[in-house]
């Protein structure tokens, strides 16, 4: 009888038309590793993908999102870097190993167009995995290659964040709580935005300096004028887009760093730009990183022993419900599958 797996597919574009399917077991070729995955988390890019809205122009059918974590069961002729029973995490771009990213490397991306985690095994080269920190469990070890790696880059590859400056980040979903969670490693001062007391009070326990209830004070970047003295931030995680960017603009410091990372709010909209040229404003899209900062990432979780923080884990059959939770903005940090023990 030929080995069976279970893996979820987007035959057809909307959530209504996810189903799961049985297919045969992979099988890893030379230089290549078999991954039984235990564990995989959802970010706001697989919602766009399933509903359509990220590139439709994708080819279907094929298997969704681009985080998780399993263990080697088998090895293909020539494997070097990694033996069996290891637990690693697939990257984001299995292609883009260092350095800045070509269009070809971020076209080969998992969960789109590449089939992605949402399986019970998969086959990857093995130069497109790393290792994650041993203190974390499954759970958290599968929160790590889109959500922690875009934080890690926006504060540490591209914005340079040091002790002593002043982080604004926007919302508490998972690139937002690692943000949180890393500037606070580097002795920044943190200021994190929601419309939520309670997701602020969970933030404030993580160790933000300072909330801002966004519903309550909409111009929420007088209130960070005021805490820093007028000076305004010196970086912004911003994951909101159209509708929060005038907000942010506003918040940054002359000379200061704005990270594009979301569009939640929508990716169009008028924003005055005079102040970016004015104020010598940096605006930096950031689309996750190489496997190079994924491991330098997974070196600094392990050194200062930094847990993600997970909202809700839902079984593998769970997986439509879990993106409707996801979509309707109820959690604060990430949200995980358990494919297996």
């Amino acid at each position: 009888m030929i080995p069976l797996m279970k893996a979820w597919i987007i035959p057809q574009w909307g959530l209504e038309n996810l189903r799961i399917e049985t297919r045969q077991d992979p099988k890893p070729g030379s230089g290549e590793i078999l991954i039984k995955m235990k564990a995989v988390s959802l970010n706001y890019r697989d919602l766009l993908i399933v509903e359509g809205k990220y590139n439709p122009r994708m080819k279907l059918p094929f298997i969704p999102l681009s985080d998780g974590v399993g263990e080697i069961v088998a090895i293909g002729e020539g494997v070097e870097r990694f033996r069996l029973g290891q637990r690693v995490c697939p990257i984001f771009a299995p292609r883009w190993l260092a350095g800045p990213p070509s269009v070809a490397e971020l076209r080969h991306s998992l969960g789109g167009p590449l089939d992605g985690t949402l399986c019970e095994y998969m086959v990857l080269p093995e130069t497109a995995v790393v290792e994650p920190p041993e203190h974390l469990s499954d759970e958290e070890a599968a929160t790590l290659a889109c959500a922690g790696v875009t934080a890690f880059s926006a504060l540490f590859v591209y914005g340079k964040v040091k002790a002593g400056d002043v982080v604004v980040v926007l919302g508490t979903g998972g690139v937002s709580v690692f943000a949180l969670q890393f500037a606070k490693i580097a002795g920044a001062t943190v200021i994190i935005t929601s419309s939520s007391d309670e997701k602020l009070r969970k933030m404030k326990e993580l160790g933000a300096d300072y909330t801002i209830n966004y519903r309550e004070k909409p111009e929420w970047s007088k209130e960070v004028r005021r805490i820093t003295e007028n000076r305004g931030a010196d970086y912004v995680v911003e994951v909101g887009g159209s509708a929060t960017l005038k907000e942010s603009l506003k918040a940054i410091r002359m000379d200061g760093t704005i990270a594009l990372i979301g569009i939640l709010s929508g990716s169009s909209g008028e924003v005055n730009l005079l102040p970016v040229l004015m104020q010598n404003i940096r605006i930096q899209g950031i689309l996750v990183g190489s496997r190079h900062t994924f491991e330098e990432m997974n070196r600094a979780i392990s050194v200062s022993h930094l847990r993600p923080l997970i909202d809700k884990v839902f079984a593998f059959e769970e997986f439509p419900e879990a993106l409707i939770y996801l979509r309707d903005q109820k959690h604060t940090g990430k949200v995980v599958l358990r494919i297996s023990g």
